[in-house]
């Protein structure tokens, strides 16, 4: 890699807005607010960035995500265009 091309890239924590719920990460990303997380070593300052989604309040990955009725689409269309 060239050097002093690429941004800096350090630990993180992420925290969820909904949950509450902390990891911490590698990222280019900065912020203002800082964080103690206890590590092996003793406790270490980390930048703390607070994001909307996290995959413990994601729909998805929490198992509320809605399905949705492929077989109702395709009839809704069918009677909206006929039997194409």
């Amino acid at each position: 890699m060239k050097p002093n091309i690429h941004p800096d890239y350090h630990p993180v924590v992420f925290q969820d807005a909904a949950t509450g719920s902390q990891f911490l990460t590698r990222s280019t990303a900065t912020s203002e607010r800082t964080i103690e997380w206890a590590t092996p070593e003793g406790p270490q300052t980390y930048p703390l960035i607070v994001v909307d989604v996290t995959s413990d309040s994601h729909p998805f990955w929490t198992g509320t995500a809605r399905h949705l009725d492929a077989a109702g689409q395709v009839e809704k269309f069918r009677r909206r265009y006929g039997h194409i």
